[in-house]
């Protein structure tokens, strides 16, 4: 059975229509496998050779691989969410309550939706810190660096914009404490709190405002800045500069 199985799968990658989708092949030389890579969609991305150390649990700690996957479980689990949910005064509200009662494995959906969310934020901070200790912010990083803090903003604003959605008390009372600590700022701050909540107060414009940042301008600034990161990772040559840095 698992020798069918193998020459079967063998025969699948030998038909045109599988080398016309999967351009490169594995091979045994330094060429080959640079061609599988680059010529790949899903694999382009990634670095052709990295140091084995550079790989290594003690080094990473898999933060950014982690990040990587909470924010994938926060689309899987957004998408099916945005099907349920109706971004108007008071249907929010019902909503959330239909999910949690109605709606089924609502209530599993949105608990590993938010969860999620507040593991991304602890991630992200957590993976900013590693990067800062180990010096990964130094040339030729640096702007790596600033795209990795512009993520960590992004971040925040999903998780911040995401708050006021379930419609009830406590997501109206903390967007209101947080706009009103915004418009303290000098000269910009209540132009930047009417332009985000469209008024003076936490009301209708508020919630379909920070719907529209929440499920379409917010994931996608993150995802080309996400695209950007790794792309400057494979360019800077990895994650964590070697042992043979100067600063390291």
């Amino acid at each position: 059975m698992a020798a069918t199985l193998s020459q079967q799968l063998t025969a699948l990658r030998r038909t045109r229509v599988w080398r016309s989708v999967f351009r490169g092949g594995n091979g045994t030389s330094n060429l080959d496998r640079a061609l599988a890579v680059q010529q790949n969609l899903f694999l382009h991305l990634s670095s052709v050779k990295v140091r084995k150390r550079s790989l290594a649990f003690r080094v990473t700690w898999f933060l950014g691989t982690l990040c990587m996957g909470a924010l994938m479980i926060l689309v899987a689990t957004g998408i099916p969410l945005m099907l349920y949910y109706h971004p108007s005064v008071p249907q929010a509200y019902a909503d959330m309550k239909d999910l949690q009662s109605v709606v089924s494995a609502g209530v599993f959906l949105r608990n590993l939706h938010r969860w999620s969310a507040h593991a991304m934020v602890l991630l992200v901070f957590a993976h900013m810190f590693k990067v800062f200790y180990r010096g990964a912010y130094r040339p030729p990083r640096e702007f790596n660096w600033v795209v990795g803090v512009i993520l960590l903003i992004v971040t925040l604003l999903l998780s911040y914009t995401g708050y006021l959605l379930p419609w009830d008390q406590l997501a109206f009372w903390a967007i209101t404490v947080g706009s009103n600590l915004l418009s303290s700022v000098p000269v910009i701050g209540p132009k930047v709190r009417f332009l985000m909540l469209g008024g003076n107060t936490v009301n209708a414009n508020a919630l379909l405002r920070f719907y529209v940042l929440h499920c379409v301008i917010l994931p996608l600034t993150a995802a080309t800045f996400v695209a950007v990161h790794f792309w400057r990772i494979r360019k800077d040559g990895g994650i964590y500069p070697g042992k043979d840095h100067k600063h390291a």
